[in-house]
């Protein structure tokens, strides 16, 4: 959904001993927390104790991580949530909408304000394709999009049981995601891998006439994505461009789903 694929388918030292070497790598890694994970980039000190003790000391580094003034930093938390709070909040926001307003379907951002409420707007991809969006959204709003993402609920995957195999299918779902992109006012925002988010475990509704085409029910659900999330925006045109594809997904077709939005932003 939503850009979404068809479900078939510290500072820690130890001064004790003296300081022999110190040196500055710089490392791509995978950091975990209890609710999100993100590739970045951080500095890493390794510092030899005596020659024999190593201490391994992240330095965060969120320019390195995006470097665009576009974007909040993957592990900054932006109005007191992480991204990972606020992937769930889309999830959340998305199908809590009947098909016939979803956003998700809409081809000229007729129903782009549709149930938006607090400081984050909300824009959607498509359940697959191209749209062209043109909408007005309150001054001083930040912005949270999905170039691709995913989720698996007990519902959709009735022979999933845990949380962990919840995660573990929607992670796959978007494993082979290619052609991400994402523009501001025609400027480029770099470096869309590291800004891949999982949330934690969340309570999501389908709400009757879902685009999903599910019963209403309440489920949980894990979801996985690459996302934006955009410092809000001066008053006046904005043109912000986002998708992405996933290649080889599950079925192993050359392309199962694309992604490809332009919103037209109207900010006042």
């Amino acid at each position: 959904m939503g850009s979404v694929k068809n479900k078939n388918n510290s500072e820690i030292c130890y001064r004790s001993g003296g300081l022999i070497n110190l040196t500055f790598l710089r490392k791509t890694m995978s950091i975990k927390s209890d609710s999100s994970y993100r590739l970045g980039s951080v500095t890493t000190m390794i510092v030899l104790v005596s020659g024999l003790l190593i201490v391994m000391i992240p330095i965060a580094q969120a320019q390195t991580i995006v470097n665009s003034p576009y974007v909040f930093s993957p592990d900054s938390k932006p109005y007191g949530l992480t991204y990972g709070d606020w992937s769930v909040k889309w999830w959340q926001w998305i199908e809590s909408i009947p098909k016939d307003h979803s956003p998700l379907s809409d081809s000229t951002g007729k129903d782009c304000a549709v149930n938006q409420t607090g400081p984050v707007w909300f824009l959607a991809g498509t359940s697959g394709g191209s749209a062209e969006r043109s909408c007005t959204i309150p001054a001083g709003k930040a912005i949270f999009a999905p170039l691709i993402n995913n989720e698996c609920s007990y519902v959709e995957k009735k022979d999933l049981k845990t949380e962990s195999e919840l995660r573990a299918c929607a992670i796959a779902g978007n494993n082979g995601a290619t052609g991400l992109t994402a523009t501001v006012d025609g400027v480029a925002i770099p470096n869309l891998n590291r800004l891949r988010i999982a949330s934690p475990l969340f309570n999501l509704t389908f709400a009757p006439g879902n685009g999903a085409g599910l019963p209403p029910s309440s489920t949980q659900s894990v979801s996985d994505g690459f996302w934006i999330l955009l410092h809000p925006l001066s008053p006046g045109i904005h043109e912000i461009k986002f998708g992405g594809a996933i290649v080889g997904f599950a079925e192993g077709t050359s392309n199962n789903f694309a992604n490809d939005v332009t919103y037209h932003l109207m900010v006042q």
